[in-house]
């Protein structure tokens, strides 16, 4: 299975973007994972369509949209036109996922969906074969910064059993308290993206933190 990183924007250094940015374009680093919440899902507030743009003009690398907002159904289109490659969207945010979903194809990006950490992942088996990727949350969304909840690690092994019955190329990502100490276990578990903010940007050489993630054993 792949391997891949995703840095989380949300840690990056606001008074610097694009520096940090191209840091992250020149690195091992494939994904470039943009939060963006709405201070209604979540109680904080961050990104939105002037960011991401700013940010595609700043990176060549695939650019990983997650909506943390209510009706994402009205925000899609203009987040797969502002540059984003992936986008996700919650669950729980909504109550029209299969038009969300039809959005996201219509507007030729990949699609994925994102439970919270206490959301079963059973309740993502009907969307399986739909989406792109499941994003499995391994702290409570709308921080950074937060401990890694354990718990994710069964998700993700149940979830990847679920998805090789039905859509075996199912992309599984995990996001939340993610370093160099837990990915192998998540690697191993069946997860193929890891987001990672505070333990890369916070790092005294960011490049060299996701390649030790890349190469957890």
């Amino acid at each position: 299975m792949q391997r891949i990183v995703a840095p989380s924007m949300l840690s990056a250094d606001f008074g610097h973007l694009e520096r940090d940015t191209r840091m992250i374009d020149a690195s091992a680093a494939e994904w470039i994972h943009i939060d963006v919440m709405d201070g209604v899902f979540v109680p904080n507030i961050s990104f939105g369509f002037p960011v991401l743009k700013s940010i595609r003009r700043a990176s060549s690398k695939f650019l990983d949209v997650h909506l943390m907002i209510v009706e994402p159904e009205r925000y899609i289109t203009r987040f797969a036109e502002a540059g984003a490659d992936m986008i996700t969207f919650h669950l729980e945010a909504t109550e029209r996922v299969g038009e969300c979903i039809a959005l996201a194809r219509k507007a030729g990006v990949k699609v994925g969906l994102s439970v919270r950490p206490a959301t079963p992942v059973a309740e993502l088996e009907r969307w399986l074969p739909e989406v792109d990727m499941v994003l499995i949350m391994s702290v409570e969304p709308g921080f950074g910064g937060q401990s890694f909840m354990p718990i994710a690690v069964d998700k993700v092994r149940e979830l990847r059993a679920m998805a090789d019955q039905v859509h075996p190329s199912l992309i599984i990502e995990v996001d939340g308290g993610i370093s160099a100490s837990n990915a192998a276990l998540l690697f191993d578990a069946g997860a193929e993206v890891l987001v990672a903010g505070s333990s890369v940007f916070g790092a005294e050489d960011p490049q060299v933190e996701i390649v030790k993630m890349l190469e957890a054993r």
